[in-house]
């Protein structure tokens, strides 16, 4: 049976798409109380199927596809730029195509201004009319307001009319911006995107014997499972090292670890590959807020998602992109690396940011690392123990030097040079994952 908490979000998820929702209305409405209401209505958020608005309240939007995140909604518009709604509130789980900046004679303006799009424009009233009618919604810039029966218009075609204080050019801005974080958030892959779920999943019971765990064993060769309640939440984990020498008839919660590390949805890829590597683990539970078993993900799942990032094209560009693009090996010896510093590696004095400067040499020590073929690397501690400042376009050369390599552990110096003064030195500590 369902939970109050899954019945709300049930509920949430019937309504129309633009229904806005209040947590007394949630609470009246199921017979629950405001507080089950509120941080039902808050998981909702997190999963993308409203959005809280200042001045506005709640409403019902559509969840946005991960193939979508280069779209936002003019509920998220309204939170970028720190605007009010004048008019239309009932568009606001609309998505927009493409904005325009009318800065513009009027009939220029209008030969771009489509169905679907946002108008970014000052106070030109006449311009706001002609966009409502051509199907597009406004961002008046400035702080202006805009007359009642723009208002009135904007609310009949259920297009929102926006105001913010910033200019138009600063708006543009701050949207392209956004729809850059999105871009590049939509590179990074969850738990949530890989895991095998709940009803495909193999774990056992409290109450279950041993005898199930080598039913399962002999099913799916893993030596590892889960351990629910009877409300299908985690208690603990069973492996093949607490059943040796063990009597089969005995409950799996008398030997069960408790306690275990355990992955939710959001949990990035890259995380959990560091706890499966630093634990030693095939096998973690994912689980909801609430510790309820919503599925599991193996070392098989992250090692195939892995794999796949690397195929994938780039579409947004994060630092350590820029740094990896930046970093490449000196032509007589493909052991040292070279890279020149960009306006976007630096701080907001000009010099080489403490960020870029650790990702430069974290980045160099992982490339030696594959030249050696000894694998991929999961950074367990750097400590940087000699540093300099380093001005814009300087050309730096970093020499990584491994000093010791095993199957699963390495340790390195790297140094930093710039011409031929040394202005960076650490030691790098990590775990290896086999390629």
């Amino acid at each position: 049976m369902a939970t109050k908490h899954e019945q709300i979000l049930q509920h949430i998820l019937s309504l129309e798409i633009g229904h806005k929702i209040s947590v007394r209305q949630i609470a009246k409405a199921l017979n629950v109380s405001e507080g089950t209401a509120y941080r039902a209505i808050k998981e909702a958020e997190n999963q993308g199927i409203v959005s809280t608005i200042e001045r506005v309240g709640t409403i019902r939007i559509e969840r946005k596809k991960k193939d979508n995140f280069e779209r936002l909604t003019f509920a998220e518009v309204i939170k970028i730029v720190d605007g009010q709604v004048l008019g239309g509130r009932q568009g606001l789980h609309k998505t927009l195509n493409k904005f325009v900046i009318g800065a513009m004679q009027l009939d220029a303006m209008m030969r771009y201004t489509e169905a679907g799009s946002l108008l970014i424009v000052g106070n030109r009233v006449q311009a706001h009319e002609l966009a409502l009618n051509e199907g597009a919604a406004v961002l008046i810039t400035g702080g202006f307001d805009t007359n009642a029966d723009i208002k009135q218009l904007a609310d009949q075609k259920q297009l929102p009319v926006m105001s913010t204080s910033y200019d138009t050019f600063t708006v543009a801005a701050m949207i392209n911006r956004a729809i850059y974080d999105q871009l590049i958030k939509k590179e990074i892959v969850f738990v949530g995107d890989i895991y095998t779920p709940y009803d495909q999943s193999l774990f056992l019971y409290t109450k279950d014997t041993l005898e199930r765990w080598y039913t399962l064993n002999e099913q799916s060769a893993h030596t590892r499972y889960p351990v629910v309640d009877d409300k299908a939440r985690v208690a603990g984990m069973i492996t093949s090292k607490d059943i040796i020498g063990k009597d089969k008839n005995l409950r799996v919660d008398k030997i069960m670890t408790k306690n275990p590390n355990a992955a939710q949805e959001k949990t990035s890829l890259a995380y959990v590959a560091h706890m499966m590597v630093w634990e030693g683990i095939e096998v973690v539970p994912v689980v909801d807020p609430s510790n309820r078993l919503k599925g599991v993900v193996s070392r098989q799942d992250v090692l195939k998602a892995l794999q796949q990032i690397q195929r994938q094209p780039q579409i947004g560009e994060t630092i350590d992109d820029i740094v990896a693009s930046n970093l490449l090996p000196v032509e007589e010896d493909q052991t040292v690396f070279q890279a020149l510093v960009t306006p976007q590696m630096t701080n907001q004095l000009g010099t080489l940011s403490n960020g870029v400067f650790t990702a430069l040499m974290t980045e160099a020590g992982s490339r030696l690392l594959r030249y050696y073929k000894k694998g991929d690397l999961v950074v367990e501690n750097l400590t940087v123990y000699f540093l300099k400042p380093v001005s814009i376009e300087s050309q730096l050369l970093i020499k990584p030097n491994i000093l010791e390599a095993g199957r699963i552990y390495a340790k390195m110096d790297v140094e930093v040079f710039s011409g031929k003064k040394m202005v960076g030195k650490g030691l790098l500590m990590a775990q290896l994952i086999d390629r």
